[in-house]
This record gives structure tokens, sequence and C-alpha cells, in this order.
């Protein structure tokens, strides 16, 4: 076990890995934002392009890359496939049949959105698989400056998620034991879904008193002023960050310029 986190941290050894979460989600929202104002294939191609120089530095193994984004590779083109028979129709037909419509067009479209959604989604996930859930809510409580109650409330809620699949397999295993699992699949699916429906409110009501007992949702001195609340580790913001910053920055400004540029900018929210 610990030669294999020793491992683990070998392989996220990558000038990206130790960068500071909040600047990953900054990146990847400045990749995304003109992709999701525009269906082209220039600019989508664009940004999917530079985004691989961000997935070598990333410190991810290629191996990890593919099983982490195979998702993606798979929805990409089911969706430029959907696009493609039943988009809108406009240009030559190459292709009709009842609802089926192939035409120049569609086919342009379909090209469009294979390239948009590998090029939102896969910057967004290869940033995001050296994240540490902790470090995440330390940066936005301490340079997003969002509400600690919250940011510390869906920590720990993330950290319970893990427990949900231990409580369906002892789910699953204790009513086996008592013979009210052999038949009727939908009805113990629905039985077991609420079962641990109410576990994880049970659970989730005893977290937050712990919580509450213990400081995490605020303190106040005996004027009921609240005190600067303090954290154990700092969320450090430096050179790094706006490198990576400016660095997405850069590629959303290149896809859109090259896009506008070759005359294939398709603004989602113009006129028809």
């Amino acid at each position: 076990m610990i030669a294999q986190q020793q491992q683990e941290r070998a392989v996220r050894a990558g000038p990206i890995a130790g960068i500071n979460p909040v600047a990953k989600l900054t990146a990847a929202l400045l990749i995304a934002l003109p992709l999701v104002l525009t269906i082209d294939w220039v600019s989508a191609a664009v940004a999917l392009g530079l985004s691989g120089i961000l997935f070598v530095l990333s410190g991810v193994r290629w191996r990890e890359f593919w099983l982490r984004t195979l998702p993606v590779w798979v929805a990409a083109p089911l969706t430029a496939v959907t696009i493609a028979l039943y988009g809108q129709t406009s240009g030559q037909i190459y292709v009709e049949w009842f609802v089926v419509r192939i035409s120049e067009g569609s086919l342009e479209l379909a090209v469009a959105t294979f390239f948009r959604v590998l090029a939102i989604a896969l910057p967004g996930i290869v940033l995001f698989v050296t994240v540490d859930p902790t470090d995440l809510a330390d940066g936005l409580a301490q340079i997003v400056h969002l509400p600690a109650r919250f940011v510390l409330g869906a920590l720990a809620g993330m950290r319970m998620l893990g427990l949900l699949a231990d409580d369906w397999r002892a789910l699953a295993l204790a009513r086996r034991a008592r013979g009210v699992a052999d038949e009727g699949r939908v009805r113990r699916v629905l039985g077991m879904a609420f079962a641990l429906f109410v576990l994880a409110i049970r659970r989730g009501t005893k977290l937050a008193t712990a919580m509450e007992a213990r400081g995490f949702g605020g303190i106040a001195d005996a004027d009921g002023r609240p005190i600067t609340r303090t954290w154990a580790r700092e969320s450090r913001w430096g050179a790094r960050e706006w490198v990576l910053v400016a660095a997405g920055a850069a590629i959303s400004a290149t896809a859109l310029a090259t896009a506008v540029w070759v005359g294939s900018w398709n603004f989602i929210l113009g006129p028809a």
C-alpha cells in the first residue's frame, strides 16, 4: 500500500499537479467559455489541440488519461451521430429516410459538436484528476472567500459519498440474510434505496451536529461578533497559479480569434 501511494505521488508530479485547485478550476472555465457560446469545429479543434499541452504537463499517465476520459470518448461520437441524423437540415441532402435526414449542414454541425464535447470536457477532467477535495475547499474558502459553512459542509458530504457503496452492500447482505432479497427485484431496489436515503439523512444529521459542536459552524465572541476563522492549511496563490490562468485565457482567446478569422464563428444566441 505504501509503495502504491509513493508511486501515485510520483505519477502526479507534473508541473500542474501541485497548482492550487482554484487556478485549475478557473483555467478550465476560461477554456470552456467560448466553446459554450459557439458551435463551430474550428474554435473547438484549436482549443482541444492547445489543451494537449496541459494534458502533458498534468502529470497524469496516458493509461489513466484514457481510463478517466473514456466516457467522454464514448459520448462525443454518439452525440455527433445523433446530430448528423436528426440535426438541422441545410445545404445538400445526402440521405433522407423517415425522420432521418443527413445533409451537408447536419454533418458540419455533427463535426463541430464532436470537437466541442471533447474540448469542453477533457481539460476539466484532466485538470481535476490531481485535485484533492480538501485543497479545493481550502482554496474556495480562503481565496474565493465563499461561505465557510457551505464549503466545509460540502467537503464533509463529499467525504461521506464513499460510504454509500458500503451501506448499499451491507443492506443487500442484511436483506439476503433475512430471506427478503430472493425475488421482486424492482421492489427490492426501491426498498433498499429508501433505506439508504433514511440512513444518509441520519448520518448527515449526526455529522452536522458533531461539526457544529467542534466549531465548524463559526465562532463568535462575547458580544456576538464573529471571530476570524483559522485554517489548518493555508491555500497559497502565486506565480504558477497566474501562469495557469493566463494559459487558459490564452487558449480561449486563440480559439476565439481563429474562429473569427476563418469565418466559422457561430454564436448560438445570435439571429437564426
